[in-house]
């Protein structure tokens, strides 16, 4: 049996993935790719340490690590449709806890929250009742998202721009929500403690822009880093 890994072409069903194509991967990344990172890996199996909590949509097309070419161990990942933080005290549990988990016992020194483009949380907020009836718990699940609806549907928008428009209201607005959290309000009133950003990850292009809060408008990375620069 050769060492080299098969392609995604290569292994067996990758025309119609199934378990096997999974197990498949997962036989090549022991086999092939671990003893490349063996050191790495023995040195996160007892503990973790990352330096992010990075909480982003569950869409397929988002990947955290490829994003911002992240070792593992360095980023806390919360994923979910939308990106959504419900406010401190709306909806316990899953998120509140992670976010909880992170601050006080990973000790994390960013939170980032990150949209993207061609977002169907957001597509799915737009269509209404046929929503709540399709899809019954994802439509209450984005009630933490339609304030974010409320404030670009009053902009009277071309429908082309009304999706992108609540993917970054959508940020501003999670963003507000990650502050109402005991453990977020706690470390961020220690200046330097903790800071926290909003993304949106741009599909297509391969972009992420960045929320400047003070500014109210989203720009490019290289922007971003000049502010923080100059801070």
């Amino acid at each position: 049996m050769s060492d080299k890994s098969p392609t995604n072409e290569e292994r067996e069903g990758s025309d119609t993935p199934d378990l096997q194509y999974l197990l498949q991967g997962a036989e090549a990344f022991s086999r092939s790719v671990f003893p490349d990172s063996e050191a790495l890996f023995k040195s996160l199996a007892h503990r973790q340490t990352p330096h992010t909590l990075f909480i982003t949509c569950a869409d397929s097309r988002v990947s955290p690590e490829m994003i911002t070419q992240t070792r593992p161990g360095e980023l806390f990942v919360c994923r979910n449709i939308g990106n959504i933080v419900p406010a401190y005290g709306e909806m316990l549990g899953g998120v509140s806890a992670v976010v909880e988990f992170a601050v006080l016992a990973l000790n994390v020194k960013q939170i980032v929250i990150c949209g993207h483009s061609d977002c169907s949380a957001m597509k799915g907020l737009t269509s209404g009742a046929s929503l709540a009836e399709e899809m019954p718990t994802v439509h209450a699940w984005l009630r933490n998202a339609e304030a974010a609806r409320s404030v670009v549907m009053a902009r009277k928008l071309e429908e082309e721009c009304i999706v992108q428009a609540m993917v970054e209201e959508n940020i501003r607005l999670q963003l507000t929500h990650l502050r109402t959290h005991p453990a977020v309000a706690g470390r961020l009133a220690q200046k330097q403690q903790l800071q926290v950003q909003g993304w949106v990850y741009d599909i297509g292009y391969g972009q992420v822009s960045v929320f400047d809060e003070n500014a109210g408008v989203f720009e490019s990375i290289p922007e971003a880093r000049l502010r923080m620069q100059q801070k």
